[in-house]
């Protein structure tokens, strides 16, 4: 091949020289015209060079060769790699490369020659571009495009199935023959699977089952060079098998044993029988089934989707007294499984079920549900309706108690008694509830006497049957008004009414006037209502602006009712066309009911006491007023209603300087007497001493003090009067102790120390400490 290319390459190159040639010479004389010059062409053979050439450097690549014949020419060369990896000898043309030549990293250089004169550097030729072609040799090995590749393939596939595909690359030049053709061989798992020529893995054989290995790892090999021992690279390819349902669930246990109590509620869970599928989730689909036993009717197994696991639930409830225990066979099976991979010669899965069913303590059980019962209303001779019944359903058979739980309407219309009997205390009244709904509670009695705190319930339906014990009543209308000047016959308003009984579909009502004396008359419609019309006509609103009209209804029922309803009929002014323009305006009555009555009752008793203890606490402040009053007048007034003097007072020695009648004058009953202008006010103080008002006076202080002690509801008139005010003209002011004492002042006492010997005691009593209680 090497031969061709290079025997083409020498054909090839005088033709494309004899081209340049010809563009130079065309070149020169078009623009010299004048001038002519013999025709000169570039020579040199093909350049051409190999690769990684393994002789010393230089190579030889080829030779530039002119036409010119000059002493003086000069060859020289030009371009990106000339005179580093190429050069040209100056006398010859003869071209080397200097570098062992790469073509992966460059497969061709592209160089341009020059012909000049060494004497004065000119061109003696145009320059021509020229190519130096690298030739490829096989020298790089075919490298995976990655190091691991992945594939999948289902489990159990036929022999042929792809998995997937291995791609390497070989950097040669692929126009030369072998040199980038690459092949695939597995070197390692060839028993399970092969690769082509184009590196397409697929399977060798078709009992590949993930059960028993899911991953394979493989090793593929690629090379070039077909048919010799040529470099080559390798790569590990992972292949997973897919799983397929190809696997029946099978029962982990050949039986399952389980205890659940008689009172299971329906549907609930009874136990978990679980099998093993070895197959992944997604293809679990496992079905259960009664293979034998009589119990499919009482339990069902259900497939949990989750954990594969089957679930047993009662269909109906159970009864330790009846079946005890049950004993069933179940299979586990898979619909949805390849029968085309299915392995055959595999045994059923079926295993042994067995559920006993334990005693515990039931609630009564009533018998005959619903209980439902008839009475007619008002009847006073059916005092019992019937009864209810209830059992106990363990094996005690314990005595059973009935309870009524709940009633609507709530009140006291229906009765059970302990054993059932369904009474009724008084008549019911069907206008007041058609039906009437007890829920009775049955509880068994314990061997002490005591009531099991288990119980069931029965709702006990009583319909009340109509009676015809109410008349009809009628519906009253808009305010019924009529012309004063209406002609006969013309219809007033359409009346209607309405029973509280149940009517039938035959019953109907008939209605009639109380009188006939009057100017109105009634039509029946047959359909329930009637018409009330004018009779004579022209009524007159001087006479009755407002009529009254009895109307009698009456039922068809057994026995036939009645009542009588007034109708208020308002005679009004009309126009031309009988339009109203003026009617009285009626009183409304407003029924009040007798719940709102006691309200308001109520409410005005509550105002009328509140404002009573008002009042009452108003007097007893003003009274408490007018008695602070009287005690709390001026200081200075009282004092002047006993004695008067503008000198200082002789202190607790002084008796004789005012008149002891004063004060006997409040000992009456101990009450204060009425202020009135004291008798006393211009007393002088008498001279000299009197013995004889100093015992008045202490007799006095004795029977009042006396008085305070006995009797705790007097005030201390006493006190306030004697010890109240010490002086009026004293710049030491009150010095009474009824004052100072409840004060809250801070008043530092110690300045009566400065007040002479006169001060002394006081002195001493208010100098000590300020939470000291003194008792005068």
């Amino acid at each position: 091949m090497n031969h061709l290319i290079l025997l083409f390459s020498l054909f090839l190159a005088p033709a494309f020289a004899d081209k340049e040639s010809q563009k130079t010479n065309q070149n020169f004389s078009s623009k010299n015209a004048s001038h002519k010059r013999l025709k000169r062409d570039w020579i040199w053979n093909q350049m051409h060079i190999k690769e990684e050439i393994d002789t010393p450097l230089p190579h030889h690549v080829g030779k530039i060769t002119s036409s010119v014949r000059n002493n003086n020419a000069k060859y020289i060369i030009e371009g990106e790699y000339a005179n580093t990896i190429f050069k040209v000898e100056e006398t010859s043309g003869d071209v080397y490369a200097f570098e062992r030549l790469d073509r992966e990293k460059k497969a061709e250089y592209e160089l341009t020659a020059l012909i000049i004169d060494r004497r004065n550097n000119q061109s003696l030729e145009p320059p021509s571009k020229f190519i130096i072609k690298v030739y490829d040799i096989n020298d790089n090995v075919p490298v995976f495009v990655q190091k691991v590749f992945n594939g999948s393939v289902p489990e159990m596939s036929p022999v042929g199935t792809s998995v997937t595909k291995v791609t390497a690359v070989d950097a040669d030049d692929p126009t030369v023959t072998g040199h980038a053709t690459v092949t695939y061989q597995v070197i390692k798992g060839d028993e399970y699977f092969t690769v082509d020529d184009s590196g397409v893995i697929s399977t060798t054989r078709a009992d590949l089952d993930r059960e028993n290995q899911s991953t394979y790892e493989i090793i593929v090999k690629a090379k070039d060079a077909p048919g010799s021992s040529g470099d080559s690279s390798t790569a590990t390819v992972v292949i997973t098998l897919t799983d397929i349902n190809d696997n029946f669930p099978v029962f982990k246990h050949s039986s399952f044993h389980f205890k659940v109590p008689e009172n299971i509620s329906v549907g609930g869970e009874v136990g978990r029988v679980k099998v093993e599928d070895v197959d992944e989730p997604q293809h679990r689909n496992t079905k259960y089934s009664f293979v034998r036993g009589d119990y499919r009717d009482t339990f069902e197994i259900v497939a949990n989707p989750f954990t594969n696991e089957g679930i047993i639930r009662p269909k109906k409830p159970l009864d330790f007294e009846k079946v005890a225990e049950y004993r069933f066979d179940i299979e586990a099976t898979d619909p949805t499984v390849d029968l085309r991979y299915f392995k055959s010669g595999g045994s059923r899965s079926i295993s042994t079920v067995t559920i006993e069913v334990t005693d515990v303590d039931e609630p009564p059980v009533f018998t005959k549900l619903p209980y439902e019962f008839k009475v007619r209303e008002n009847d006073p001779e059916i005092r019992t309706l019937g009864s209810v019944w209830a059992h106990d359903p363990d094996a005690a058979k314990r005595k059973i108690r009935f309870i009524r739980r709940r009633a609507s309407p709530n009140g006291d219309y229906i009765r059970v008694s302990d054993t059932g009997i369904i009474q009724l205390p008084k008549p019911l009244d069907r206008e007041f509830s058609s039906s009437y709904n007890i829920t009775v509670a049955a509880q068994e009695i314990l061997e002490d006497g005591r009531l099991s705190d288990r119980e069931s319930h029965a709702q006990v339906h009583v319909i009340v049957t109509d009676e015809n014990d109410n008349a009809p009543e009628l519906v009253y209308p808009e305010e019924p008004r009529v012309c004063e000047n209406a002609a006969p016959g013309k219809v007033i308003i359409r009346i209607s009414a309405t029973d509280k009984d149940e009517i039938s579909p035959r019953g109907f009502f008939k209605y009639s006037l109380a009188t006939e004396d009057s100017n109105f008359s009634l039509v029946e419609n047959y359909d329930n209502t009637a018409n009330i019309t004018v009779k004579y006509g022209q009524f007159n609103r001087e006479l009755a602006k407002i009529h009254y009209l009895p109307v009698i209804i009456s039922d068809n029922g057994d026995p036939e009712l009645s009542s009588t309803n007034t109708l208020v009929i308002s005679v009004c002014k009309c126009n031309e066309k009988g339009n109203f323009t003026f009617c009285e305006e009626r009183a409304k009555q407003v029924g009040v009911s007798i719940q709102a009555l006691v309200a308001i009752f109520i409410c005005i008793f509550t105002i009328i006491v509140f404002f009573a203890v008002i009042t009452l606490l108003i007097l007893l402040r003003k009274r408490h007023k007018k008695d602070l009053s009287s005690l709390g007048r001026n200081v200075a007034e009282i004092h002047e209603q006993l004695v008067t003097y503008d000198e200082e007072g002789g202190g607790e020695m002084d008796t004789t300087s005012y008149d002891v009648s004063v004060l006997n004058s409040v000992r009456k009953n101990g009450i204060k007497p009425e202020a009135v202008p004291s008798p006393y006010a211009q007393v002088q103080k008498p001279p000299g001493n009197i013995t004889s008002g100093a015992g008045e006076m202490e007799m006095m202080i004795e029977v009042k003090k006396d008085e305070a002690d006995n009797d705790r509801d007097l005030l201390p008139y006493d006190t306030l009067h004697i010890y109240g005010y010490e002086g009026a003209e004293s710049i030491a002011e009150s010095l009474s102790s009824l004052e100072s004492g409840s004060s809250d002042s801070d008043i530092d006492y110690d300045f009566l120390n400065d007040w002479g010997p006169r001060f002394k005691m006081l002195a001493e009593l208010y100098g000590s400490e300020p939470n000291e209680d003194f008792v005068y």
